[in-house]
């Protein structure tokens, strides 16, 4: 019996072959753009969920005001001291800093790999597989180094790397500071998908060596660590929270510290949400599984829509089957067996799409995700698919067609949905609703993106190149002199840090008249030599900035931002406390962006200090002389930097850097809304093709009569017209609300005008109208006599 379904499943399909290729091809197309989409979700979902205590871990973050955003991610080193030491509630702690350790090789070769100081209690806290070495005594001593498997392999090939010597430059900015330190554990490759990534680990104990005088658990003050805390079961965090914030002004009583806040996030959510548990990314998962779910119901209504409408030409069939014997039953699995079947081969289909597709998906979306069928969401998104299609267009349409009495049914009697089509006509409502909505968010999420590529932003990132100064630092006058003079360079300056991404900030702020309630006030800053801001375009409103003089180191220049919550008039000229010394204003910067644009800007000092190490060195292009100043900064590099390679980066490619994902999103988004209108599209074909055929002697006797092609399609495609326009009254109120929440994640962001919305309509109508128009032209064109005497 089952091989006699499948036999007339297949010469059902074979006979109607436009049919079946469109729900096949619609089907195979949604389910590998739904397999694409969710291995991103997948892959995002999954970050940090490979530790067994995955749950107990948490991240410290800090503010120091409450009702603010501005939260970062790091503590006080002696926190993680003295809270393992006096909180019960805590079992172990680990602290995490940025190293700009440099690994030799014995023929002096250097290498650009990243490093982290951590904490012995590393391996205790977290899973990475540590393939050689002892996890309980991981540092025997400060002269320790672990590497990972790659770059292990990359140093010494085939050799067995454990008690090997490698020379560390630990600063290199310092000549004085290499020193031997033994391979003492090998770490395996940390996963894509984790928040700690590093090429190779050093003991914490550096960091109190470097210290040398100064004791690293007095300060308090320190921000700079990242402290992860590992707690005992049962514990409560916010507790904890508080507990730490407590321990923090016992040992530290400055005003500063009286608002001061810890925040213990946990480790599980630290990629999708901030401390505060504000969406980082999690919206824009949601959005994408989303597109996931409407494609798959586009796809799925294409299918119901073409089976229901088809439902009346098969009366026949079934009155015939009928009369020869066949019972309900036999019918009812006859029509489910031709649904299973069309979505196992649109699953088979869909797999080899998928396998195709990958590695250009990988490319666009910057990741490395696999494609497996040993995945077992893979096989739930089928099953879940195949029980959808099996409910919606199989087992309705089963029951409605093996109940028709046999008599009527062979005269093509037939109630139900199938001759009824104010059911479809609801689904192709639904469905164009979606479409026009992804046809919103498309344009919206483009135009966003092009606002944040192309806003104003206080400085001038055209031309310029900035990269790591390494021994360039300790002849930096004499090396701007000589890039100077070079055709092609207009100015170098250089700064602690990027400029599009400060990330620093201090309290270390006192001005006259400072009410109490600014206790907590916290200013962004970045150490600068006196032609940053001439260099970069940053405008002064007021003064006339830093002079290049040792005088320099008693200047400060402010942001328009920092002046207005200061509340300081006529600020230029006047003395503040920065840094616990007086510090005089010699000019106010128009605000510019040093962060995110999802942030509004905020307080900023810009000064010059010897002790901060102006690492950045910034030089400024005419632009078609571009490629010639790189090569001049390239001639000085292998003069002074031999051993490393010339690492610098435009700051426009840093500026997208800073937005890739964003970016990466936003293309993703436009294919998948772009794939997901094509099923729309493919479904209507469908539907208006299987309206032609029905109405094959309609248009003969029309035409016959005297009707133009032009009536003829306006007669088959203004019904369907009328409920592409219906959808706009659904998709354009949700499209708003769908993007007003999107981008209330930016602080300055594009406007929703109402042309967006038209454009949006006028789209989907006119992809509509090519699809429908175009098939009512070659039926409307058919020779008349040729219909009228088709039986």
């Amino acid at each position: 019996m089952i091989k006699n379904y499948l036999k007339t499943a297949f010469r059902t399909l074979t006979k109607n072959r436009s049919y079946s290729a469109i729900n096949i091809f619609g089907l195979a197309i949604s389910l590998s753009a739904a397999i694409l989409i969710l291995l991103w979700v997948w892959d995002e979902l999954s970050f940090d969920k490979m530790h067994s205590k995955g749950d107990r871990i948490y991240q410290i973050s800090t503010t120091f005001d409450p009702t603010s955003d501005n939260v970062w991610p790091v503590g006080p080193p002696p926190l993680a001291v003295f809270a393992k030491a006096e909180i019960p509630a805590i079992e172990q702690v680990c602290r995490l800093n940025n190293s700009d350790a440099v690994v030799t090789l014995a023929g002096g070769q250097k290498f650009n790999e990243g490093g982290q100081y951590v904490d012995p209690s590393f391996f205790h806290i977290f899973d990475f597989p540590l393939l050689e070495g002892n996890s309980e005594n991981p540092f025997p001593d400060n002269n320790s180094i672990i590497l990972t498997k790659s770059l292990a392999r990359k140093y010494f090939g085939n050799k067995d790397p454990m008690g090997q010597l490698v020379l560390v430059n630990l600063d290199p900015f310092l000549a004085d500071s290499k020193r031997n330190f033994r391979v003492t554990g090998i770490i395996d490759d940390f996963p894509l998908n984790s928040s700690i990534e590093t090429d190779f680990l050093l003991p914490f104990g550096l960091i109190y060596e470097n210290q040398k005088d100064d004791d690293l658990n007095a300060q308090w003050g320190s921000f700079h660590y990242r402290t992860f805390f590992l707690l005992q079961n049962g514990a409560d965090s916010k507790v904890v929270e508080k507990q730490l914030a407590d321990l923090h002004r016992k040992n530290d009583q400055a005003d500063i510290f009286k608002t001061l806040v810890y925040f213990l996030q946990p480790l599980k959510s630290l990629h999708l949400y901030n401390a505060k548990g504000k969406d980082h990314g999690m919206q824009q998962v949601r959005i994408f599984a989303l597109v996931a779910g409407i494609i798959l119901l586009i796809a799925c209504i294409n299918y119901v829509n073409l089976v229901t409408a088809r439902s009346t030409r098969r009366s026949k069939e079934v009155g015939v089957r009928k009369v020869i014997g066949a019972n309900r039953l036999h019918l009812f699995w006859q029509f489910i067996t031709e649904s299973v079947v069309v979505c196992i081969i649109s699953m088979a289909f869909a797999i080899g799409l998928t396998y195709v597709a990958m590695p250009f998906y990988n490319s666009l979306s910057g990741k490395e995700m696999e494609f497996t069928l040993l995945d077992t969401r893979v096989w739930l998104l089928f099953s879940g698919t195949l029980l959808a299609v099996v409910l919606l267009a199989g087992i309705y349409p089963a029951l409605l067609l093996s109940t028709f009495r046999p008599t009527q049914a062979i005269k093509g009697i037939v109630a139900g949905i199938g001759g009824n089509g104010g059911f479809r006509k609801a689904l192709v409502i639904v469905q164009f609703s979606c479409s026009v909505v992804l046809i919103i968010s498309t344009l919206i999420i483009s135009r966003q993106l092009e606002y944040i590529r192309h806003k104003e932003l206080g400085y001038d990132k055209e031309n310029v190149f900035l990269f790591n100064q390494r021994n360039f630092l300790g002849h930096f006058e004499a090396i701007r002199a000589e890039l100077e003079r070079q055709p092609g360079i207009e100015g170098v300056t250089a700064a602690s840090s990027d400029v599009s991404n400060i990330g620093s900030g201090t309290g270390d702020i006192e001005w006259e008249g400072k009410p109490a309630s600014m206790s907590n006030f916290m200013v962004n800053q970045i150490a600068v030599d006196h032609q940053f801001t001439e260099v970069l375009g940053i405008s002064l409103v007021e003064g006339k900035g830093l002079t290049g003089t040792p005088v320099d180191t008693s200047y400060i220049i402010l942001n328009e931002t920092a002046v207005n919550q200061m509340a300081l008039e006529n600020p230029v000229g006047k003395v503040i406390t920065f840094k616990n010394s007086p510090k005089t204003i010699v000019g106010v910067a128009k605000d510019f962006h040093f962060s995110d644009l999802k942030k509004a800007i905020g307080p900023c000092v810009l000064f010059y200090d010897k002790g901060f190490a102006l690492g950045g060195m910034y030089v400024k292009t005419t632009g078609k002389d571009a490629a010639q100043a790189v090569a001049a900064v390239e001639k000085l590099w292998k003069q002074y930097n031999s051993e490393f390679d010339f690492d610098y980066q435009f700051m426009d490619d840093s500026f997208d850097k800073f937005y890739r994902s964003d970016i990466r999103a936003g293309k993703l988004f436009n294919v998948f809304a772009g794939i997901a209108i094509l099923i729309s599209c493919l479904g209507l074909f469908g539907l208006v093709t299987f309206t032609v055929e029905t109405k094959v002697k309609e248009i003969g006797i029309r035409k016959t009569l005297g009707a133009s092609v032009s009536s003829i399609i306006t007669l088959l495609s203004k019904d369907f017209l009328k409920l592409v326009a219906l959808s706009f009254l659904i998709a354009f109120p949700l499209g708003w609300w769908m993007m007003n929440r999107w981008l209330d994640n930016y602080v300055y962001r594009t406007g929703m005008e109402w042309w967006i919305f038209a454009v949006a309509g006028f789209v989907a109508f006119a992809i509509a109208t090519i699809t429908v128009c175009g098939k009512s032209l070659k039926a409307a064109k058919e020779n008349p006599v040729k219909a009228i005497r088709t039986e």
